[in-house]
């Protein structure tokens, strides 16, 4: 049987969570107080257990990122914060550290964060055999390989669809820690490949000089949604717990629609929640943070995922210069502006400049400031849109569930069920004499009972089973309904069914004999946990003891491929002498190692 198809969204605080509900999500991840990989993005307790109370409402999950790898002297502390989780309802915790194998746990899932690297058969298998309930899967991935892990194991799969791309594998990048002291396993990521470098060949020439070398575009995946299910995807995840309000809505609804489209003419695949949410919007993905778009390597190996001239947002192409006047700007578009937009360019330097339109008056813009290296038929990006902004600054969805009501005569009085599509289904009987009514009643009772304004639900159908024209007053139709609406509701409320950790070893749970500090183990349990499945040897993590020579990252991105010199895929190679490094704007040199065996780049720094 085919596990429902999840859309995943991302949730800073509560109010992106809610929004993220009412926008159409089936689920969300959002951070605990402590120990996730987004340390600026922690929730307290109370916030997560009103997130879980609304989004159960409509049978929606909450997940909360436990994902760092921990201390000795916080294992302690872990433990006491997840029965905390346990007892407010949360379902399920997305984590990267083994020692959580070993404590005492409530019988809450566990789903095994894409910072373990999840990449092979073989790891996923392990990690199912070891009590992980879902894993997300390493962005890196093909449909190819998503196909042979899903045949390989029964697990449920999840898998990033959108947002902002690692360059690294997850779990494997120690650039932020070796350079800024800050851990992206520690959820403290300074952002390291963001940063401009000169690329320099082994006899000193620069090849290119402060580009962003190691930045992604962002991911965009809404066109292999369907070929993404048949390959064994069942989560759909948006990256983004540090994105605002807006970033939420506009994307979740989004994603939202595609899914649908797919769920009415798919009938095999059924979603994992309820609920029909409206908006007041289009929803469009290009009008959010974006650095420019890539479906990554989801179809195989691709030249456009990367983003060399800016680490910033783009945003959406709005055309091109057609004349730069004094103080103002005539464009060349078929888009509207609006007075407080934010358009961007990319000046000759390669690099991007942007501005704010303070008034617009047919094909010209007034900035508030006038660009200086704009030229003619350069091409616009608008990286905000004022009036997009503001509709989604007020609410902009409903959510509601849809139901049947029927409304039936019996012995003593009337009878009022109310049901939906899932099989929910409650009946609430009324004793009251019958009074024959004067005029006809069935319309208005009809319009009555399908008020349910202020509450989850909207009536799909209202049916009036009578046998006479009875009277019922209008004050006692709304107690009927008030009563029927509340019993429904708990009817239908959400049973949190969470299966027990599953950590017996067997034949499939048995590790390699020697792990590095690649295996991020950077406490006592979690050493116990790996011995007890066949380690003899295990490195401390890289944030304890950093490895003379270690690589900081291990790179799908290839400079190589990028700059046209593939020997593996293009068949060419380098003008350059090798091995070449990166160097930073503050000096620091990072040699770089190209695997084409495994199709890898490897960036270390040179002693």
């Amino acid at each position: 049987m085919r596990p429902p198809i999840e859309l995943l969204a991302p949730a800073k605080n509560l109010e992106c969570g809610i929004e993220a509900i009412r926008h159409g999500a089936d689920a969300v991840y959002i951070g605990a107080p402590k120990y996730g990989a987004r340390a600026a993005a922690g929730n307290s307790i109370d916030d997560l257990r009103q997130l879980a109370t609304y989004a159960h409402q409509f049978g929606a999950r909450v997940y909360v990122t436990l994902n760092t790898i921990i201390y000795d002297d916080e294992l302690a502390e872990v433990e006491a914060l997840v029965w905390q989780l346990y007892r407010i309802g949360i379902d399920a915790l997305i984590v990267q550290d083994m020692a959580l194998l070993t404590m005492n746990l409530p019988p809450i899932a566990l789903h095994a964060s894409t910072q373990i690297d999840n990449r092979t058969p073989e790891k996923v298998q392990w990690l199912y055999a070891n009590g992980f309930s879902q894993v997300v899967l390493a962005r890196e991935l093909s449909l190819k390989d998503i196909e042979e892990i899903h045949r390989a194991c029964p697990v449920p799969l999840e898998a990033f669809v959108h947002g902002a791309l690692c360059v690294s594998y997850s779990g494997q990048c120690y650039a932020s820690q070796a350079c800024f002291g800050r851990s992206a396993n520690r959820g403290e990521c300074a952002q390291f490949c963001r940063l401009p470098f000169d690329l320099v060949d082994a006899d000193g020439r620069v090849i290119e000089e402060q580009r962003h070398l190691l930045s992604l575009k962002d991911m965009n995946r809404s066109a292999h949604l369907e070929a993404m299910m048949d390959a064994g995807i069942c989560s759909f995840k948006i990256e983004g717990r540090l994105k605002d309000v807006s970033y939420v809505k506009n994307v979740t609804a989004y994603y939202r629609q595609a899914i649908d489209a797919i769920l009415a003419r798919r009938p095999e695949y059924k979603r994992a929640s309820q609920g029909v949410s409206t908006y007041t919007f289009t929803p469009q993905l290009d009008k959010s943070f974006n650095r420019g778009f890539t479906d990554y390597f989801i179809t195989g190996r691709r030249t456009d995922v990367f983003s060399f001239d800016t680490p910033k947002s783009v945003g959406e192409p709005v055309g091109h210069v057609k004349e730069v006047g004094r103080g103002y700007i005539a464009v060349s578009s078929v888009k509207a502006f609006h007075n407080g937009d934010g358009l961007c360019y990319i000046d000759n330097q390669g690099r991007l400049q942007g501005f704010r339109v303070n008034r617009v008056e047919g094909i010209r813009l007034y900035p508030k400031d006038m660009p200086r290296t704009l030229r003619v038929r350069t091409p616009l990006f608008r990286n905000y849109d004022m009036e997009f902004e503001r509709l989604l600054s007020r609410p902009s969805a409903e959510r509601r569930i849809p139901i049947d009501i029927r409304l039936r005569e019996i012995s003593f009085g009337f009878s009022l069920t109310l049901s939906d599509d899932e099989g929910h289904s409650s009946t609430v009987n009324f004793t009251r004499e019958k009074e024959q009514a004067r005029t006809e009643q069935r319309a208005g009772i009809e319009a009555q009972l399908s008020k349910l304004g202020g509450t989850n639900f909207v009536a799909k159908s209202v049916e009036v089973d009578f046998t006479d024209n009875w009277f019922i007053p209008s004050s006692v139709l709304t107690e009927m309904r008030r009563t029927a609406v509340e019993a429904f509701g708990r009817a239908c409320k959400l049973k949190i069914e969470n299966s027990k950790l599953k950590v017996e070893s067997d034949a499939n749970s048995v590790v390699n004999c020697q792990l590095s500090y690649l295996a991020n183990v950077a406490n006592h349990r979690a050493e116990a946990f790996y011995h007890s499945r066949g380690a003899e040897e295990i490195a401390p993590a890289y944030e304890l003891k950093a490895p003379r020579g270690a690589t900081l990252m291990f790179c799908r991105h290839c400079l190589r491929y990028a700059m046209g010199w593939c020997p593996r895929h293009g068949g060419v190679q380098s003008p350059y002498r090798e091995p070449c490094t990166l160097v930073s704007a503050d000096g620091r040199r990072f040699a770089l190692e190209f695997d084409c065996k495994q199709c890898v780049m490897q960036v270390k720094e040179k002693q």
